[in-house]
Order: structure tokens, then sequence, then C-alpha cells
């Protein structure tokens, strides 16, 4: 099963603490599922997110995002005078819900693009766009989806891939002079996915890899691992997680104090998680992220972007899921214009040639599979006190810039090269 960022143990208090941390940094607006339109020819966008469950809190910072798209391709005048209209459906984290809410928009709203799902729903969502034919901007952290037997044309993958996260973790650790490396794993396709990422491009850097301890996906207590992993007398644990399983392992590994033995690393982390469990349970831990507001300070894209995105949220500044549903929306709008035509063709034909730099720096889609190119960050959890804001909570150590040799390869997803 495609369970990428299933969670299903995460407590209804974290998910309330999560929800109420990240719209309170978007300045606590509400967030209309609906933006509604008159005209009849309007171009509609289906957004299709998990805006209930454990990841309420990123689902719903991610409408603010797709809702930045939709205002500026309007306010820019639209295609020829027609405006977009934003239809929101909530997948509640199910894939059969996910598949319903992309028949209904594809049937009854006669949307011309779905973007924005991640979990579950963007493989059951995927296998509904190969049999209608419209264009599909999923954000889900992963390889297979990219995989030629689960690929369409009409896929054009917004998301980062376990093996760009995680092979910019190796290859920046590495530089670090990390030499004993243990990997901590959580024992599903997520997990698998990063660990094999890492795997790949650590032993290229001439990694000794000495271990691999893994987890069942919703594990509660860690100690039990942690003998196995000191054992091992690694000078570095990577960590091949998400969300709960994450928070609870680096929480546990402080507390037993791993972090006075050996440094600890993760390819993914969030910025809504990394607000509620706070600096303690992250500090000193390297990770990666697609997006992180301080870019501003780097690139005049990242500034106006935050710019747009705080002037539609109060003042609160965009995370890493903001940042993607823009990006999920942003891009099939262009191509619309730029094709002058909703076709569903004509969207692929003119995204696929695309050139970006609408947030974070140069983007292009690769021809094999339209992976979405893009820069990786590696950050450092700081502590708030110390930076510029109380959600300003990683410090950027490197960029890595996009490159299509930094992806899982064309043949090894199965397209013939």
């Amino acid at each position: 099963m495609n369970d990428i960022l299933i969670q299903r143990h995460a407590s209804s208090l974290s998910r309330r603490r999560v929800l109420k941390t990240a719209l309170a940094s978007a300045g606590a607006l509400s967030v209309p599922t609906l933006l509604h339109a008159q005209s009849a020819k309007a171009i509609k966008v289906g957004f299709i997110a998990p805006m209930t469950g454990p990841y309420g809190a990123d689902s719903q910072l991610e409408l603010f995002g797709a809702q930045l798209a939709v205002k500026q391709f309007n306010d820019a005048g639209g295609l020829n005078g027609r405006k977009a209209e934003l239809l929101a459906r909530d997948c509640r984290l199910n894939a059969g819900e996910g598949a319903t809410r992309a028949l209904e928009l594809i049937e009854a709203d006669k949307v011309d693009f779905i973007a924005g799902p991640f979990g579950p729903s963007a493989f059951s969502i995927n296998g509904v766009i190969k049999s209608k034919g419209i264009p599909y901007t999923p954000i889900a952290n992963s390889d297979s989806i990219n995989n030629a037997a689960e690929w369409s044309k009409y896929l054009f993958h917004e998301g980062l891939t376990p093996t760009a996260t995680a092979g910019a973790l190796a290859r920046h650790v590495m530089s670090q002079g990390a030499k004993r490396i243990v990997m901590l794993t959580a024992d599903y396709v997520y997990g698998q996915e990063m660990a094999a990422g890492f795997r790949t491009a650590a032993e290229i850097k001439g990694a000794q890899i000495v271990g691999e301890v893994k987890h069942s996906l919703g594990a509660t207590d860690y100690s039990t691992l942690f003998p196995r992993i000191l054992a091992l007398k690694p000078d570095l644990l990577v960590i091949n997680n998400f969300g709960r399983d994450q928070q609870i392992a680096l929480k546990q590994a402080s507390e037993f104090g791993l972090k006075s033995k050996m440094k600890l690393a993760a390819p993914l982390m969030v910025h809504t998680a990394r607000m509620v469990d706070g600096h303690k349970a992250y500090e000193g831990v390297t990770g990666c992220i697609g997006y992180y507001w301080r870019l501003e300070d780097r690139l005049a894209s990242a500034k106006a972007f935050n710019e747009g995105f705080r002037a539609l949220a109060g003042g609160g500044n965009p995370s890493d899921y903001a940042a993607l549903g823009f990006a999920s929306v942003i891009s099939p709008l262009n191509a619309i214009k730029q094709a002058n035509s909703t076709a569903p063709d004509a969207i692929v034909e003119a995204m696929s040639k695309m050139q970006l730099d609408y947030y974070k720096g140069p983007q292009h889609y690769r021809a094999c599979d339209h992976q979405s190119v893009q820069s990786v960050l590696i950050v450092e959890s700081q502590d708030a006190a110390k930076g510029k804001s109380k959600d300003d909570v990683f410090r950027i150590l490197a960029i890595e810039e996009g490159d299509d040799s930094r992806l899982k390869s064309c043949k090894d997803l199965g397209f013939a090269v």
C-alpha cells in the first residue's frame, strides 16, 4: 500500500496543537474550502488535501498557498479576462475519499486541472487522472508515484522525492565528516524510499553504513532499539521516518542521551511539526526541507512570495506546505496563460517546457516523468528566541540546487531511455 505520510496514531490533542500553532502563524484566519466565481467561463481549479485529520494544519496552510496562486493569476487579468476559481475538497487522508472527490470535481464540476494531494490520495487520484486525462500536480514526497507503470503524461509531480531529499542530506553529512552511519527506518514505503535514497548517495561518497534498525509505523517506544544502535557505535544516526514517528523518536533519543554520543539527522523535516514539539527535541538535528521562509534573505522570488502570502494570511509566514500549495496551482495556471488554452494537452505541452522561479529559485519539469526538479534546503533547528520571529525555527546550512541527476533515474523508474 502506498501509505506515504500516514501516521494513524497521532493523538487528537497533537492534531489540535498543530492546527492552532499553524493557523496562528498564518494570521489565525479562517480558510474557506471554496472560492466562488459567477462566470460560466471561469477556469476551474480542483484542489484536494487532507484538511481534517493529523495533517489538517499543513493542509490548511497549503490551501492558503493555493489561494494566493489564484489571486495572483486573477489580479494579472487571468486568461484574456477569464478568472480562475478554486474548488477545494477534503480527502480526509483516505485514498477512496480522494478518488471520489476527484471524480466529482472532474465529472460534475468540470475542473480544468487538479492540484494539491499528498498522502494515499495522491496515488488513488493519479489512477483517476490516467483514465480521465486532465493535468494533475500532487505534492506527495514519493519516488514511486513517478514509476512508469503509475505514470501518465498528465502527471506533474510538484512534491520532492526521497531520492532528492535523502540524497541531499547524505551529501551534506558526508562533507561534514560523517564516517560510521546507522539508519533508523520506518518499515513502510516512505521510510524504505528515504533509506534507499540516503544509502545510494552516501555510498557514492564512500560512506560506511554499519547498520539499519527498522521499526513499525506508529511506534511509540524506541528505547528497546537504542541499545542496538549504540552497540554499532555510529557517529551519525539517520532517522528515516515522518510525523509523530519522527517527533517521538527524536524526543526519546534526546531523553536517552543519544545526542551526546552521535549526531542525529532526518531526511525530511516539516515546519509545523517543529513548531509543535519545540527546539529541545530537534536541537542539533540536521535535516532537509523543501522551503523555508528565510529564503527571502537570499532570493527575490522568495521575498515576493512571502510578501504575497503575508498579505493574504494576516502577516503570517508561509510554511513548506504553503509553498507547495502555491506551486501546485500557479504552474498549471501560468501554463494555461502561456498556451492561451485550457485544453489538457495544451497545458501539458506548456508545462513540459516551463523554466520556473516562482518562490525558491530555478525549477523545471524533467522530460521523462515530469518530476519537478528543484532545490533542497539543508537546515538545523534553532531556538526561535534567537531568530527574527516566533516561527524562525530553522537555520539554513546549505542549499543543494536542483539537478536531473539528483533524482531517481528514468531507467530505474521504468522509462525507456
